[in-house]
């Protein structure tokens, strides 16, 4: 929903229409319903291997699997009808969106880095919210698209670092295992190329003080979980706060883009 929200507002200056904001919404909170769906389909039998998925409903067979592919149905339906509201080019973005959701989980078994799939996947909320404002994609775009990219690789390294020996014990792909020893150096460089990113889209955009602020803001909370990041006595559960932290930075960001146009 983050960079979706990003896009929609900056695309619109900061005053999109309430009707498309509610769209983005339910649409992402549908097409996130239904990739957590399908992410536990693929790893029904990874998911009860690993100590942080093991009480997973799919995993722990306390739901069926015909029970999560309905609900996966029902959640990409309700999808589908939220991006008949859209334009023309919004719509078969989203279309070209769910073959990227429906396979991303299945990446961790031959790419080497599945969280690039994943990055790919939310870069598609940038590029439908801001085509269903604009009806284009243009500069800016691309730029947010490719810091949302980062970003998402980022967090999402972070987060495949608490499962680390699993993942190695179970044979499946994670950049965290791809990264190694360089893992923090690699999550820094992305978190500096999110901010060189969306700096370079606030120059363009000739954004105002309020998101110069919470950029500084952000760019604060990344250096310090890099700093946090290179210390390789950090008990697992650090990760997974990191990884939430992240979601906070996204609203701040949210709210420095609002502003940025406005104020």
């Amino acid at each position: 929903m983050l960079p979706a929200l990003w896009a929609v507002f900056l695309a619109a200056r900061g005053v999109p229409p309430l009707p498309l904001v509610g769209v983005i919404v339910l649409g992402t909170l549908a097409t996130s319903a239904a990739g957590c769906v399908v992410n536990d389909l693929w790893d029904r039998d990874i998911d009860p291997q690993v100590q942080r998925t093991r009480d997973r409903p799919l995993a722990s067979r306390a739901l069926s699997v015909k029970v999560g592919i309905v609900v996966a149905l029902v959640a990409l339906g309700c999808a589908f009808g939220l991006s008949l509201y859209l334009n023309q080019l919004s719509f078969w973005l989203c279309v070209a969106a769910v073959p990227v959701i429906i396979f991303y989980p299945s990446a961790k078994r031959f790419f080497p880095v599945p969280q690039l799939v994943m990055a790919i996947a939310w870069g598609f909320g940038v590029l439908i919210s801001w085509s269903a404002v604009s009806d284009r994609l243009e500069t800016a775009t691309w730029l947010l698209w490719g810091a949302t990219l980062l970003w998402a690789l980022g967090f999402d390294t972070i987060y495949a670092m608490s499962d680390r020996e699993d993942d190695r014990r179970i044979g499946v792909n994670s950049s965290a295992l791809f990264f190694g020893n360089y893992a923090p150096v690699a999550i820094g460089i992305f978190f500096a190329g999110t901010v060189l990113l969306l700096g370079w889209l606030g120059w363009l955009m000739q954004l105002h003080l309020g998101f110069w602020i919470t950029l500084a803001l952000a760019t604060c909370a990344w250096i310090w979980q890099y700093i946090r990041l290179r210390d390789r006595s950090l008990p697992n559960p650090a990760y997974a706060q990191m990884f939430r932290q992240n979601v906070w930075i996204g609203f701040i960001l949210l709210v420095g883009m609002i502003l940025g146009n406005l104020v």
